[in-house]
């Protein structure tokens, strides 16, 4: 649960942002009359996101159990690779985020009602539809129904509270450091759900070596008990995996973990242009 709880509180709280920079900026630019629209767009990338959830769960509950591993353990891998993507974006364009939704709010308002309400559902529906695969895999990965949505919902709902409180600016937090612990704890998950994506397809002869185990301390840590479970409901932790998890589990979380952190906030620095030569005084 905690671990779909952090995708809820992350993907939220991007979202929230989003919205309340939306808001805050057309009410402190005297153009209240846009809100509506603004709304219309949150509520049809809110109702995009629903709509795909349930779509994936109809959708493998129609397959045999070949065809569920196999889709399982292809969109897992889908929904690391957006999970990757949306925090190095994070890591390289949060200091300039409220800039650009201000820029493209100008130019929708510019546009007319249609063109605003579009600028609203894309900035919130790409955060709706990570979420709703990455959730989607990671249940698949733990292998429970309820428990990551209720905690992808407490998520939200604290995003919900936290993006009001920005709004209001009752809060101050550092974002730029609460995205890259969050970051960081989000690769972790992205591994454990990579790596368990692979055995999906072992199991639906994808991929090979389902029975070449890596080891299994499943005596030591049981999967049933109650430190196995929160294992595997935080870190997609399997006592027995099989080599190429451990190996694809590895060849990720090292590389990519490294590269999130050496990576430069607002990515690689362009090169300075060359200053006119001309002498200047101090003010």
């Amino acid at each position: 649960m905690f671990a779909n709880y952090l995708i809820g509180l992350r993907e939220g709280l991007e979202a929230a942002l989003v919205v309340s920079i939306l808001i805050a900026y057309l009410v402190k630019t005297g153009r209240r009359e846009a809100l509506p629209a603004v709304w219309v767009g949150i509520g049809a990338a809110v109702a995009m996101s629903v709509a795909l959830e349930a779509a994936l769960e109809l959708t493998s509950a129609e397959m045999d159990f070949k065809e569920q591993e196999a889709f399982g353990g292809s969109l897992s891998i889908f929904a690391v690779a957006l999970v990757t993507w949306m925090i190095f974006w994070m890591r390289r364009t949060s200091h300039a985020l409220k800039a650009e939704l201000q820029g493209k709010l100008d130019h929708a308002l510019a546009m007319g009602t249609g063109a605003l309400v579009l600028t609203a559902f894309l900035s919130v529906g790409r955060e709706g539809l990570e979420t709703a695969v990455i959730v989607w895999g990671t249940a698949r990965s733990t292998g429970e129904n309820t428990e990551p949505m209720i905690g992808v919902a407490l998520g939200l709902a604290t995003a919900v509270v936290l993006g009001y409180l920005f709004y209001a600016g009752a809060v101050r937090i550092n974002l730029a450091r609460f995205f890259l612990w969050t970051g960081a704890a989000l690769v972790v998950v992205a591994a454990g759900v990579l790596a368990y994506g692979v055995h999906d397809l072992q199991e639906a002869d994808y991929l090979p070596g389902l029975s070449n185990r890596a080891f299994d301390i499943s005596d030591t840590i049981p999967p049933d008990t109650w430190y196995g479970t929160l294992l595997k409901g935080i870190l997609n932790f399997q006592p027995d995996p099989t080599v190429l998890q451990v190996t694809v589990w590895t060849a990720y979380l090292i590389p990519v973990m490294a590269l999130f952190f050496l990576l430069p906030k607002g990515g690689p620095k362009k090169a300075p242009s060359a200053a006119p030569r001309e002498t200047t005084t101090a003010a």
